[in-house]
């Protein structure tokens, strides 16, 4: 019990570790951004997104569900801040297996709402093409 108390007034006083976790990692911010990038290229966000959103946040980055709307907020607040073409370059130098699961996690999104629309199949074919221009870098 005395935990859960420290832990909320710890929260309190420093701010949610997810959003100091997403805020101290520009590659997480970047694949964050891009993420939500693809939710919204069809112009809206539909629950279905969201729910991959979350779920992608969780499993991949440890976020959980009761900070992702901090972590959104921090993004909606910061984010503007970064193009698409300034989050993929974070990607550049990243391994293979690292760009690999961040296509996999955009596709994901896209594929939420059972309609992958063209723009956001051009949007993540830019994010390829992007990564792939750093390819000879890794």
């Amino acid at each position: 019990m005395p935990e859960g108390i420290i832990a909320k007034l710890r929260t309190l006083f420093e701010g949610d570790p997810a959003v100091q976790k997403v805020a101290s990692d520009p590659a997480l911010t970047a694949e964050l951004l891009l993420l939500f990038r693809v939710a919204l290229t069809d112009g809206k966000v539909e629950k279905s997104e969201l729910a991959t959103l979350r779920n992608i946040a969780e499993q991949a980055f440890g976020i959980e569900p009761e900070s992702f709307g901090k972590v959104v907020n921090y993004l909606h607040d910061f984010g503007y801040e970064v193009t698409g073409r300034q989050a993929a370059a974070l990607f550049r130098r990243m391994p293979f297996e690292r760009k690999k699961e961040l296509i996999e996690h955009m596709t994901a999104v896209g594929k939420s709402d059972h309609a992958l629309d063209e723009r956001e199949i051009a949007l993540i074919r830019r994010t390829i093409a992007l990564l792939n221009d750093g390819a000879e870098n890794t």
